[in-house]
């Protein structure tokens, strides 16, 4: 998710889409449970599998790489090893399904973003994503909120990061209801503008309220 939001700061695109999937996590190895030394995935995955990890007394085992199929591939040709990941990733790379379905919640949803060179239209049910840098002044952040707030505005995501720009200054990622193009949600920004050393409309998008 950090590498997601630094992109985003870094990289001129727009979020046309979002997508809820549901999240399952498998041990994928060619050798049994007992005989496994080492076992990769992304720390994200070993946080979601942290109880069954600490469990089975391979939490002590887990070494982090940059994603899962990248696990798959180093444990389909190491010996005694072993990827936390999907069971797409296993047929991918020749692993079998030592252990079936690890995740600690059992309703893991990870929401996926649609990118593009232009935002989606307003179909009523969207949600925009916001890119900012709250001014320097006292209250500046809660003068942002208090924007939404005035204005009916439900805000559903926050995130902040350090900006890279500038020493102890940080970006703040924001999901609000509404599209950018429709007046209400276009004056907001607007307003926002105002208490902000910089704003960028990464994108407005239909809200996907179904998991898939």
């Amino acid at each position: 998710m950090i590498d997601t939001l630094d992109a985003f700061y870094e990289r001129d695109v727009k979020i046309c889409a979002e997508v809820n999937l549901s999240v399952q996590h498998h041990l994928l190895s060619n050798c049994p449970l007992e005989q496994i030394e080492r076992v990769y995935s992304k720390p994200e995955v070993f946080a979601q599998c942290q109880k069954w990890l600490t469990e089975t007394g391979l939490v002590s085992q887990t070494i982090a790489v940059a994603s899962t199929s990248k696990a798959a591939e180093m444990a389909a040709h190491e010996e005694h090893s072993a990827a936390v990941g999907s069971e797409l990733a296993g047929e991918v790379y020749g692993l079998q399904k030592i252990c079936d379905r690890i995740e600690d919640d059992p309703g893991n949803v990870t929401r996926f973003l649609v990118v593009g060179r232009s935002h989606a239209k307003p179909t009523g049910n969207d949600k925009t994503a916001l890119l900012f840098v709250a001014a320097d002044k006292p209250g500046s952040l809660v003068d942002v909120l208090d924007v939404f707030r005035r204005a009916n505005i439900n805000m559903t995501y926050i995130e902040s990061r350090p900006s890279r720009q500038k020493r102890f200054e940080y970006c703040f990622f924001v999901d609000i209801e509404g599209h950018c193009e429709t007046a209400e949600t276009a004056a907001a920004i607007e307003a926002v503008r105002q208490h902000t050393r910089s704003l960028k409309v990464l994108g407005s998008f239909p809200r996907a309220d179904e998991i898939v």
